[in-house]
């Protein structure tokens, strides 16, 4: 083969490396409580999902798959999914988004930029000990508001869903 040859089809494959990275990455919200918290209490007719979790928390780990498949299999206006991340900001490029990305594109994501727990978890809700996963379900125009700290699985988490949507 030419060296032009073998030039030009490097450059073919760095490009479409380039293109399918791009394509397969996973984009992460960086906020803060009062934002989270804005859109917590809007007043739309979608039931919110919003799951807290960090990639190094084993029981996070285990349970994100269940909500890649609501995220999949529900009517998108019936249903919200909202994975918030409590990694650490500086982690953001080195640690949360390869491991969103090895996942392939899944709920939409965001990084909760707070580091005193303290001062915003009682907002999400009063009962939150602040352990992880946590999940909160919300929907504000049908008065239903939901907090289930703890791992579900697939059947669980489906199950209440399904008693939320019947509420």
């Amino acid at each position: 083969m030419s060296t032009k040859l073998l030039k030009c089809l490097a450059f073919f494959l760095v490009i479409n490396a380039v293109f399918i990275d791009k394509a397969n990455c996973q984009e992460v919200k960086v906020a803060k409580i009062d934002e989270l918290i804005s859109m917590i209490e809007k007043n739309e007719d979608s039931l919110y999902v919003i799951n807290f979790w960090a990639t190094w928390c084993k029981p996070c780990v285990i349970e994100l798959p269940c909500f890649y498949e609501l995220n999949r299999e529900q009517n998108k206006s019936a249903i919200r999914v909202l994975l918030v991340s409590l990694d650490f900001k500086r982690n953001l490029n080195s640690n949360l988004i390869p491991f969103l990305n090895k996942r392939g594109t899944g709920p939409e994501t965001w990084l909760l930029d707070e580091t005193d727990y303290d001062s915003w978890i009682n907002r999400i809700d009063s009962t939150w000990t602040g352990s992880i996963p946590a999940t909160i379900f919300i929907n504000n125009r049908k008065g239903i508001r939901k907090f289930h700290e703890g791992e579900f699985d697939c059947t669980s988490l489906n199950e209440e869903i399904s008693k939320l949507l019947n509420h």
